[in-house]
């Protein structure tokens, strides 16, 4: 790495920022990447003393929602030095440069730094007619993918279109898009969201800058730190679809009241994410909060999971640990065994006694025990 790459408190005192300013900025970065009050020390010598690494933001089929997200982080201070954190060396988005200029960045990054430099990957991937349905600079995609990811020292995929496909991967899928981890052959960072949380995106690059590598991802490859947790489990609305008590159409008394909203299709007890706790807009509100119900929209295929406004099977009363869907699906499950058992079995009995009264072998008895066994 280039240590003539000034680190990051080089970056906040040209700022104007304070010692004091500095220490308060790195407490807030180990608590955004869900690091313990133990690791606040590694924080502040990584952030003292590291050169800033260099990345790589490569933007395929999305809405550039991530980018979005991503540089109107809340916190005032990461407000000012949030991509002075990074040495930002390329980026369709953000970059200054064009044509020939920025595609020499993305080589000479790649070429200079290999196994330093991160790669952010923003959008889903299209593999049909040859990728044909997203090139830049004459190359496609997935060839810009595979050739960033070959030497980068960590690969983030941010939004749901890089870790999932999100709607372009929506069925019939005609551009065949496809996640990140699908298609390069090492770890990936997956960040689902539409867009994900900015405090989740500063958190991600904040636990790679420090420790080196990534967070502890779940089996989805989301780090656990931010996706542990259902939205459902950590909503404030949680009393009332506790105590049954649910908004029955939009805009009623019970919407204003701020009943439960799993009626109307909130998917809050299938999602994973931090919206709940960590929010938006500065910590203030989160769809719920704001009266419309969650959409899943950091799980897979949730697109597909239509439609957005109708309730999945409710169980009202079972322990927070199972979700209403498999409660659902058990039940109904073992009431349709029990259903056809019982039909199987009383067919069977039929059947024998039939078979019976045709040979004259049926005596008073086994009537009685076969017709007590119909009821």
């Amino acid at each position: 790495m280039n240590s003539s790459s000034p680190s990051i408190w080089q970056i906040m005192k040209s700022k104007g920022y304070s010692r004091r300013e500095f220490l308060q900025f790195c407490s807030y970065a180990a608590v955004a990447a869900g690091l313990a009050n133990s690791h606040l020390n590694a924080v502040v010598q990584a952030f003292e003393k590291k050169p800033r690494p260099p990345v790589v933001w490569l933007h395929f089929q999305e809405c550039t929602c991530c980018s979005e997200s991503f540089i109107r982080s809340s916190h005032p201070i990461v407000a000012d030095v949030l991509l002075d954190l990074i040495s930002l060396d390329y980026t369709e988005t953000l970059q200054a440069a064009a044509g020939f200029q920025a595609e020499k960045c993305l080589n000479d990054t790649i070429k200079k730094y290999p196994g330093q430099y991160i790669l952010l990957v923003e959008g889903s991937v299209p593999v049909k007619n040859d990728g044909v349905y997203c090139c830049i600079a004459g190359k496609t995609a997935e060839d810009i993918l595979q050739e960033s990811a070959k030497d980068a020292a960590a690969v983030i995929a941010w939004g749901s279109c890089a870790s999932n496909g999100c709607i372009q991967a929506a069925s019939p899928n005609p551009t065949g898009a496809t996640p990140v981890h699908e298609l390069i052959n090492k770890p990936v960072i997956n960040v689902p969201g539409c867009p994900p949380i900015a405090d989740v995106m500063t958190g991600v690059v904040t636990h790679v800058l420090v420790l080196g590598h990534g967070p502890e991802l779940d089996n989805q490859g989301r780090p656990k730190e931010f996706y542990s947790r259902r939205v459902h489990d950590t909503c404030y609305r949680r009393a009332y679809y506790d105590a049954g008590l649910f908004v029955e159409m939009w805009d009623d008394e019970k919407a204003r009241k701020g009943y439960c909203l799993y009626k109307m299709g909130c998917r809050g007890p299938v999602t994973y994410n931090a919206c709940s706790v960590t929010k938006w807009n500065g910590g203030v509100s989160y769809p719920i909060q704001s009266g419309h119900g969650c959409i899943g929209c950091s799980e897979a295929g949730f697109w597909d999971n239509e439609p957005f406004y109708q309730h999945l099977a409710s169980f009202p009363g079972f322990g927070i640990e199972s979700t209403a869907d498999k409660i659902g699906t058990t039940l109904g499950i073992g009431a349709l065994i029990g259903v056809g058992a019982h039909a199987v079995t009383t067919n069977i009995r039929k059947h024998k006694l039939i078979e019976e009264e045709r040979k004259g072998t049926t005596d008073d008895s086994t009537t009685r025990e076969t017709t007590a066994g119909q009821d």
